[in-house]
C-alpha cells in the first residue's frame, strides 16, 4: 500500500470510535508517523493518555508508547520516561533512535540516583520502580550480550549494581583487561570511598575465582582495603612455589606495594608472613630443638657446611623458603629498595657544583636569609647522593651560620645521606646530644642532627625510633625538642604508636611555643591518615593555647590524620572551616586537600574554591587556592584551567596560592599549559609572589630538557639572572636560589611524584608536600620537599636482588631526554668574568668613570684567548650577565654537521625520566625477560641464559665520608663514571684517497 499520509487527523478521529479495532489500528499508525506528526498529534494527547489510564483498553501499552513518543519531542523527558515505563516490553531498548536513546539515557540517570540516594541514606532500594529495574536490566544485559563489556561496567558502577559489574566481568573476552578498567573507572570516577573499596572487595573475588590470578593488580587492591592479611597469605603461596618464576612475581608485588610508601600496611604484611619451618624432622638435641624464628637466618648457611647431616633433618623446602622470605622481608621494610636507590643516585650523581659556587660567591654574607638558602639548595640538589663534597670545601663559610640558621644547616646533611640507614646514626654523630647530659655542642645543632636522623629514616624509622624517643625525654631544651619531634614524627610516620604520641603530647603540653608547633606536626606525622579521635584532643588544646605557633602546627597536624579519608572527615573538616580562628580555618584548608588528595573531588573544588574568594584572612585563602594542587594531583591537566583566573587575582596572596598549587599539581610534568600560566607571575610586582612562582616553575621543570621545551633554559638563565643581581630583593632571590635546587634534585635523578605506576597516591611524597608548604612560616620545613624525591630510574634485579647489565632501548632522540650541560666550560674565564659581572650591576655613573682603569687592569690580567674574552666582556659592561652566560654555552655547534641517532641503547641500572618511559623498549635477543613490562622503577628480571656468567653493575656503596678533594674531583669521578658508560662517538665523515 503506497498511500502516503498528509495529516494525523483522520487516524485521531477514529481514536474516538468505540470499536477496539479502530483504536488499535489508530494507534499502531500514530506510533509509526508520530515522528512527523508530532505537533498534530500533542493537540489530542489527552485523549491518548486517557486511553492509557482506562483498565480495559486492552492495548494501554501501545498507547502508553505512542504518549511517549509524542512528549520526547516536546522536550518533556521525565514525562516521556514515565510512559515509556508503560509501554512495557513495547519499548525496545534495542532499537537504534534518539528517542529510544534519550530515554535510556533519562532512565539509567533516574535509576542512578534513586540507587545512589537509597544506598547515602541507608535504605534499601525498595522505593526505585520495578518497570525502570527491568529497562536498565535489559539494557546492561544487551551491552553484555554485544561484548561492550566495558559500557555495560560503567552503567552497572554509576547505578550500584556490584550484581551487573561481575557478570560483565567473568562473561567478557578478556577478563584480565575488563578488570583493569573496572579498577580504573573506580578510582578515577567513584568519588565515595566507602562505595570504591566494595568495587575493589568484589573485583579481589572475581579475581580469585579465575585460573590464572593477577596477583600485582590483586595486592594493590588488598592494600587500599587494608588487608594486609590477604597479601600476605598470597605471597607466602607464591614464596614457597617451586616455580622460581612465582618468587619473582612476588618479589615484584613487594616492590610495587613499597612504592606507594604506606609504612604501617607493609610492617603488618612483614609480620604476618610465616616462619619458615626449619626444626629438625627427628627429635635432636632439646638446644637445637628450641631454636626459634630467630635461628632461621643462621640455619641456611648452615646447610652448605655439613651437607648429609643436614639433608636428612631440614626440609630443603623450607629452606628454600627460608632464604626467599629473608629477601621479601628485606623488600618490605624498604631496606633493598633504598639500598639500591642510594647506590644509583651515588653512581649517577651529575650535579653541578659550579652553579652552587656561583651563588655562594653572588650572596652577600650578612644576608642570612640567602645564606640558609643556599645551605637547602644544596641539600636538595644533593638529596640521596651522600655527596656533601660542598660543605667540605666551605666549612669556614659555613661556620657563620648562627642559632635557627645552624640547625637548618646541621639538618640538611639528613637530606644529603636520606636513606642512609645502615650509617646514618654514626654520620651524624658528632652533632648528636652526648649521652643525655646535653653537654657540648650547640643545642641547635643537636636540635638539627636529630630533625636530619628523621630525614635519612624517613618512613623507614624501625632502627631510630627508639634513640629519638630517649633523645626527646632527656631534654628540656625547646630547640632540642623541636627536633626530636619532627624526626620523630618522620621516623614513624603514619604507624600510629601509641607510646610515641603520649612521648611527643608530653612536649605539647610543656606550652613552648618552640617545641609545641614541632609536636603538633610530629602528632600529626605519627597519625597521619589514622582518622582517629586524637584529632579531637588535638583541636581542644588547639583552643585552649595562647601561642599561635602551637595553634598552627596543630592545625596541619589535625589536617594530616585525616588524610584519604575523604568523606569521613567532612565533620572534623565543617567544624575547622567554621572556627572562628584564622589559624584553624587554614588548618581546615589543609584537611580538605589531604582527605581528598588526589581525587579531584568536585565538593572539596567547590568549597575550596569559595573559601579563596571570600575568606577574611589572607593565610586562608592563600591556603584554599595552594590546596587545590593537592585535591588535582591526579588530573594536572586540568589544574591551570581552574587557577587560571585566581592567578590574575588583585592579592597577593591569592596569586602566590595559585602559583604554588600548579607547581603540586603538574610537579615533574613539563606541562605547557602551567608554564605559561607561571611565566607572567616570576615577574610580579610583589616579591613573595615571585619567590613562589620561581620555585613553583622548577617543580613543573625538574627533569625537562632543554631540548624538550626551551623555555627550561630561558628559565635557567632567568634564576641566574636574579641571583647574580645585587639589587633583586631577598625574598625572590631565596625564591630563585631553591628553585636552582630543585630544578637539580637529588643530583639530576630524581622527580617529584605523588602518584605511583599503579595509580596510588604515595603516601609520603603528598605528607612531605603539604608540610614542605609550611616554610612560608618556618625555613627548616624546606626539607620536607625532599620526601616527594622520586629516582627516575629503571632498575633490572635479577633472583638474587642484583642488578645485572643488559642493554635496551629508548626509541627517541638522545637530546630530549639528556642530562643539562655542565656549566664547567665557564672556568677558564670565570676568574676575568666574575668581577665584570659586578661591574655591569653596580650604580652606572661609577662603571662610565672607571671604565677606562678596569679595562686596561682586564688587559694587564689576561693573554691570548682570555683576553679577547675580557675585552668583548668589559665593551659590553652595560648589558646583564644574561647575555654573558648564553654565549659560553653555545658550544655544540661545531656537532650539527653529523645527524643525531633516533634511539638510544641504555644500560641497566639507566636514568629513565617520566616522559621517556613511553620510548624504553627491550631488546628481542635479550637475556632477561621482566616479570612486569614496566619502563621504570624496580623490575624483576627473569634469566632465559641462567648458566652463563652475570656481569653485575652498582657493586660500589657510597662510603660513610665523601671524598675531600674538592669540588673539581667530585665532578671528575661523575664525569668518569659516566664515560664509562657511554660509547665513543663515530669519526667524523671523511674521503678516502688512495
Amino acid at each position: 500500500m503506497a498511500t502516503t499520509v498528509s495529516s494525523a487527523g483522520g487516524l485521531l478521529a477514529m481514536l474516538n470510535e468505540n470499536h477496539p479495532q479502530l483504536k488499535l489500528h489508530a494507534l499502531s499508525n500514530l506510533n509509526a508517523f508520530v515522528d512527523y506528526f508530532w505537533p498534530e498529534i500533542s493537540t489530542s494527547v489527552a485523549l491518548i493518555e486517557s486511553l492509557y489510564e482506562d483498565e480495559e483498553f486492552d492495548q494501554r501499552q501501545l498507547a502508553a508508547l505512542v504518549a511517549s513518543k509524542v512528549f520526547y519531542h516536546l522536550g518533556e523527558h521525565n514525562d516521556s520516561l514515565s510512559y515509556a515505563l508503560g509501554a512495557g516490553s513495547l519499548f525496545d531498548v534495542n532499537e537504534d533512535s534518539d528517542y529510544v536513546h534519550t530515554v535510556l539515557a533519562k532512565a539509567l540517570d533516574e535509576y542512578a540516583s534513586h540507587r545512589n540516594r537509597a544506598a547515602e541514606s541507608n535504605d534499601e532500594a525498595a522505593n526505585v520502580d520495578p518497570r525502570l529495574e527491568a529497562i536498565v536490566e535489559r539494557m546492561l544485559e544487551k551491552c553484555i550480550v554485544d561484548r561492550k563489556c566495558q559500557q555495560a561496567i560503567g552503567m552497572a558502577i554509576e547505578c550500584r549494581r556490584l550484581d551487573k559489574v561481575a557478570e560483565a566481568i567473568v562473561r567478557s573476552d578478556n577478563v584480565d583487561a575488563t578488570l583493569a578498567y573496572c579498577s580504573n573507572v573506580s578510582h578515577n570516577f567513584v568519588s565515595r570511598r566507602v562505595y570504591r573499596s566494595e568495587v575493589l572487595r568484589l573485583l579481589v573475588e572475581v579475581y580469585e575465582g579465575t585460573p590464572s590470578p593477577n596477583y600485582l593488580s590483586m595486592c594493590q587492591w588488598l592494600m587500599f582495603l587494608d588487608k594486609p592479611e590477604d597479601v600476605a597469605r598470597i605471597l607466602e603461596k607464591l614464596l614457597r612455589s617451586e616455580n622460581k618464576d612465582d618468587a619473582l612475581l612476588a618479589f615484584q608485588i613487594a616492590f610495587d606495594l613499597v612504592e606507594n610508601e604506606h609504612q604501617a600496611f607493609l610492617l603488618n604484611v612483614r609480620d604476618r608472613l610465616s616462619s619458615p619451618d626449619l626444626q629438625p624432622s627427628e627429635p635432636a638435641e632439646p638446644n637445637t630443638a628450641q631454636t626459634g624464628d630467630t635461628a632461621a637466618a643462621e640455619d641456611v648457611p648452615m646447610a652448605e657446611e655439613n651437607q648429609p647431616l643436614i639433608e636428612r633433618r631440614v626440609d630443603p623446602k623450607e629452606a628454600m623458603y627460608a632464604e626467599r622470605l629473608g629477601k621479601i622481608k628485606g623488600i618490605l621494610s624498604g631496606e633493598t629498595s633504598i639500598k639500591l636507590t642510594l647506590q644509583f643516585l651515588y653512581s649517577h650523581n651529575k650535579s653541578d657544583l659550579l652553579i652552587l659556587k656561583t651563588i655562594k660567591q653572588s650572596v652577600e654574607m650578612r644576608n642570612s636569609v640567602c645564606h640558609s638558602a643556599t645551605i637547602y639548595a644544596n641539600a636538595i640538589m644533593h638529596a640521596g647522593t651522600t655527596v656533601d663534597t660542598f660543605l667540605r670545601e666551605n666549612l669556614d663559610w659555613l661556620s657563620r651560620a648562627t642559632n635557627w640558621a645552624k640547625f637548618s644547616a646541621t639538618a640538611g646533611l639528613g637530606v644529603i645521606h636520606c636513606g642512609h640507614l645502615q650509617q646514618g646514626r654514626s654520620l651524624m654523630a658528632p652533632y648528636l646530644p652526648q649521652g643525655g647530659a646535653g653537654g657540648g655542642g650547640s643545642p641547635y645543632s643537636e636540635g638539627g642532627a636529630l630533625y636530619a636522623l628523621g630525614l635519612i629514616h624517613a618512613n623507614h624509622g624501625e632502627g631510630i625510633k627508639q634513640f629519638l624517643r630517649d633523645s626527646l625525654r632527656s631534654t628540656n631544651v625547646e630547640v632540642i625538642q623541636h627536633g626530636a619531634c619532627l624526626g620523630l614524627g618522620l621516623a614513624a610516620l603514619g604507624t600510629a604508636d601509641e607510646d610515641i604520641y603520649d612521648d611527643i603530647k608530653t612536649v605539647l603540653y610543656t606550652d613552648s611555643a618552640v617545641a609545641g608547633e614541632a609536636a603538633g606536626i610530629g602528632m600529626g606525622l605519627l597519625m597521619v591518615g589514622t582518622g582517629s579521635e586524637k584529632a579531637g584532643e588535638m583541636l581542644a588544646y588547639a583552643h585552649e593555647t595562647q601561642h599561635e605557633k602551637i595553634i598552627r602546627g596543630l592545625a596541619l597536624g589535625i589536617a594530616l590524620t585525616v588524610y584519604g579519608r575523604e568523606e569521613e572527615a567532612d565533620t572534623l573538616i565543617e567544624q575547622m572551616t567554621r572556627d572562628q580562628d584564622p589559624i584553624l580555618r587554614y588548618g581546615g584548608m589543609y584537611a580538605l586537600a589531604l582527605a581528598y588528595r588526589g581525587t579531584a573531588n568536585n565538593k572539596a573544588i567547590r568549597q575550596l574554591l569559595h573559601f579563596a574568594v571570600s575568606d577574611v584572612s589572607d593565610d586562608v585563602r592563600r591556603t584554599a587556592v595552594l590546596a587545590l594542587g593537592f585535591v588535582m594531583y591526579s588530573e594536572p591537566e586540568q589544574m591551570p584551567r581552574i587557577v587560571s583566573l585566581l592567578s590574575e587575582s588583585y592579592n597577593p596572596h591569592v596569586r602566590y596560592g595559585a602559583a604554588l598549587a600548579v607547581g603540586i599539581s603538574c610537579a615533574g610534568t613539563g606541562l605547557s599549559e602551567a608554564i605559561s600560566l607561571l611565566e607572567p607571575l616570576t615577574s610580579d610586582v610583589v616579591d613573595f609572589v615571585r619567590q613562589g612562582a620561581l620555585m613553583a616553575m622548577a617543580m613543573v621543570m625538574v627533569q625537562i630538557s632543554e631540548a624538550s621545551d626551551s623555555r627550561v633554559g630561558t628559565f635557567r638563565r632567568q634564576l641566574e639572572k636574579i641571583i647574580l643581581d645585587k639589587h633583586e630583593d631577598t625574598m625572590s632571590k631565596m625564591g630563585a636560589i631553591l628553585a636552582s635546587g630543585i630544578l637539580d634534585a637529588g643530583g639530576r635523578n630524581v622527580t617529584i611524584k605523588l602518584l605511583s605506576k599503579s595509580k596510588h597516591d604515595k603516601i609520603t611524597a603528598v605528607v612531605g608536600l603539604a608540610v614542605f608548604s609550611q616554610f612560608w612560616y618556618w625555613y627548616p620545613l624546606i626539607y620536607f620537599v625532599s620526601l616527594a624525591f622520586s629516582p627516575t630510574a629503571f632498575i633490572g634485579l635479577n633472583y638474587d636482588l642484583k642488578v645485572p647489565k643488559f642493554d635496551f632501548v629508548s626509541h627517541a632522540k638522545p637530546s630530549l631526554f639528556e642530562y643539562p650541560k655542565p656549566t664547567t666550560v665557564a672556568t677558564t674565564s670565570s676568574a676575568v668574568k666574575l668581577p665584570t659581572a659586578v661591574l655591569s650591576t653596580s650604580a652606572r655613573a661609577k662603571a662610565r668613570a672607571s671604565k677606562k682603569e678596569a679595562e686596561k687592569a682586564n688587559a694587564e690580567k689576561a693573554s691570548g684567548a682570555e683576553s679577547s674574552s675580557a675585552t668583548t666582556s668589559s665593551d659590553k659592561g652595560k648589558s646583564s650577565s644574561k647575555g654573558g652566560d648564553s654565549m659560553q654555552v653555545d658550544t655544540p655547534a661545531e656537532k650539527k654537521n653529523e645527524p643525531e641517532p633516533s634511539f638510544e641503547i641504555l644500560t641497566n641500572p639507566a636514568r629513565v625520566v617520566p616522559a621517556q618511559e613511553k620510548y624504553i623498549k627491550f631488546l628481542e635477543e635479550s637475556r632477561y625477560l621482566p616479570i612486569k613490562s614496566s619502563p621504570s622503577g624496580f623490575v624483576l628480571l627473569k634469566d632465559l641464559r641462567p648458566d652463563e656468567p652475570e656481569v653485575l653493575a652498582l657493586t660500589d656503596t657510597p662510603s660513610s665520608t665523601a671524598s675531600t678533594t674538592g669540588g673539581s674531583a667530585g665532578q671528575q669521578g661523575s664525569a668518569s663514571a659516566a664515560a664509562a658508560d657511554e660509547e665513543p662517538q663515530p669519526p667524523q665523515p671523511f674521503d678516502y684517497i688512495a
